[in-house]
């Protein structure tokens, strides 16, 4: 697949499935990507009015959503205000709700290649969700480019992430005895109000490293029927190794459908606990525990946060940033304690920086005889 998954369209690279649908490992990644190089193939440019959809393969996808992923769904008298982000379900997602019974009104599916994410889509919901409320719709729903994402708004125009999905869905198993392990995977990034509900329930959430990947790994080891992120990548390992925003949609469309239940009230058992995320820009990223100033900070501030909110410090897999994520009762708090730390880690990186630059023995200057 060409991606850029939820960036523009610039940002865009080819993404490799294995036979399974699932992403490949790191090591098999790199290992293609040293061959590409090696060989330095150029590849002709694609004009996107030259691109074609293969209408046999999108038929049979089409019918595969349909009469197997959602087989016996009926969203007769539905509304749904639908996003395609200018992306890969613009040719799709109208015409598979539309078919399943639903009341469709479309945004942003008219993609000329290069205004795919742009201001639409999961990462830009505010049209959306004035949409749902204007049309007086039950729901909206948004994919981002690559259509592996899924956010929604509710029958209030309110923001339905990830972690709501997984809550609703989650629900709907397990009273029909159908969560395996009573145990729902997702990241370390998912709040804490998602453990706490899902916890209520009797259900268990594990944690993995950030990475639909990670979280697809986890469920293969240890079994399960639904894992996720924040973000809105699901994963329904008996249906799909791959993560897919329609899919995704229709199973949270039949447990509205089956409850009777709006997508606002499904959601009420969910209590999001107040999360901020600070970024703080890093010259370089040794180990946290090497540096004594912020291994104390963060130690104490676990021990302020112990039974009543959560704290995770890690360094971007992407850029040098370092990123400071708390959670806890109280907005006013939780914003102060982070940005204590965020000090705390400024000043340390600083004295890291202007102890090498004392130790560095600069060139002594002669002068010419």
């Amino acid at each position: 697949m060409i991606s850029a998954s939820h960036n523009p369209y610039d940002d865009n690279g080819i993404k490799i499935f294995a036979p399974s649908g699932q992403k490949l490992d790191d090591a098999t990644e790199l290992a293609i990507e040293a061959d590409l190089k090696a060989g330095a193939p150029s590849f002709p440019l694609i004009q996107p009015a030259t691109f074609e959809i293969d209408r046999e393969l999108k038929a049979a996808y089409v019918s595969y959503l349909k009469h197997e992923a959602g087989a016996g769904l009926n969203l007769n008298g539905l509304k749904i205000v639908i996003d395609c982000a200018n992306g890969a379900s613009s040719d799709i997602a109208p015409e598979l709700f539309s078919s399943l019974g639903a009341n469709v009104s479309v945004i942003n599916a008219s993609p000329d290649g290069r205004n795919i994410n742009l201001d639409c889509g999961s990462l830009h919901p505010d049209r959306l969700q004035k949409m749902v409320l204007d049309t007086r719709s039950n729901m909206g729903v948004a994919f981002d480019g690559d259509a592996d994402r899924l956010i929604m708004v509710d029958d209030l125009g309110n923001l339905v992430d990830g972690d709501q999905i997984l809550f609703v869905i989650a629900q709907y198993l397990s009273a029909r005895g159908e969560l395996d392990g009573a145990r729902v995977v997702a990241t370390v990034m998912s709040n804490l109000g998602l453990e706490l509900a899902l916890k209520s329930s009797g259900i268990s959430l594990v944690r993995t490293a950030v990475g639909d990947k990670n979280v697809l790994d986890e469920l293969i080891k240890g079994g399960g029927s639904i894992g996720g992120e924040q973000s809105g990548h699901i994963i329904f390992p008996k249906i799909s190794f791959a993560g897919d925003g329609m899919l995704s949609a229709i199973e949270v469309l039949r447990v509205a459908a089956d409850s009777g239940r709006t997508l606002s009230q499904l959601t009420a058992g969910m209590k999001r606990l107040p999360q901020l995320i600070i970024n703080v820009k890093v010259s370089s990223k040794p180990p946290l525990d090497s540096i004594p100033e912020i291994a104390d900070s963060i130690n104490s501030l676990e021990t302020e946060l112990s039974g009543k909110g959560r704290l995770l410090v890690r360094y971007s897999g992407t850029e040098n940033k370092l990123r400071i994520m708390i959670e806890g009762e109280d907005q006013d708090v939780i914003q102060r304690q982070a940005e204590s730390l965020a000090e705390i880690v400024r000043r340390s990186f600083n004295s890291i920086i202007n102890a090498f630059d004392r130790n560095v023995e600069h060139p002594v200057r002669r002068n010419s005889l």
